[in-house]
């Protein structure tokens, strides 16, 4: 679901400066350590919607450099709000598609991607827009690290059943795969919830993960 447009929201996200602006983008691969001033492992949200997730992720594990992805302004800006009210210096933005993604990060640069949630594109003509999609495994398969894993969350069974199928495909790996992901005391250990976690787990829907790696 997308907010409604926020008047001024681009004019906001274009000053901030915890947002990588559009025009550096194109020097951003190879960069990133620098841009953060430090060696820390580098993980991003694709799709992170108000920015609760990564904020927290953020302040939980100060050791690594987080990278929020998000491509509308007005869920941007609710994420640039919270860090007017709590700031983190590891913790940076983008504005942008996710299709993108190969653009701005450097062949294994990445070492761990979040995708929360994610935008179902139920009809089957919009497969290949689907995050979890091998269209975009192969994208993240240039940016992640050797080693690195992919972490999926959704309450779409539907979307996840896709996920799944897709892996084999794609040449992608299952470490893990739950379809109750709060019914599994050990995968809950750490477990950041996202707002739309809160809420679907909250009307009794079983939320599912994959961790998954190349």
């Amino acid at each position: 679901m997308r907010l409604r447009n926020i008047t001024g929201s681009r004019e906001v996200i274009a000053e901030s400066a915890w947002v990588v602006q559009e025009a550096i983008q194109p020097e951003c691969p190879g960069t990133w350590k620098k841009m953060f001033g430090n060696d820390s492992p580098i993980h991003i949200e694709i799709g992170m919607g108000k920015g609760k997730f990564i904020h927290t992720m953020a302040k939980e594990h100060p050791d690594v450099n987080y990278v929020g992805i998000e491509k509308y302004s007005s869920v941007l800006l609710r994420a640039v709000q919270k860090m007017e009210q709590e700031e983190l210096p590891n913790l940076k933005f983008l504005r942008m598609d996710a299709e993108d993604i190969a653009k701005v990060f450097a062949a294994g640069e990445v070492d761990r991607i979040y995708l929360n949630f994610s935008d179902p594109w139920p009809k089957d003509r919009h497969a290949r827009r689907r995050l979890p999609s091998r269209e975009y495994l192969a994208r993240y398969d240039i940016i992640l690290k050797k080693g690195g894993m992919l972490e999926f969350k959704t309450d779409n069974r539907a979307l996840f059943d896709f996920a799944v199928e897709e892996l084999e495909p794609a040449g992608w790996k299952a470490e893990v795969i739950t379809y109750d992901l709060h019914g599994d005391k050990a995968l809950m250990e750490g477990n950041v919830m996202t707002e739309y976690e809160e809420k679907f787990s909250g009307m009794g829907n079983p939320i599912c993960k994959y961790v998954i790696y190349r």
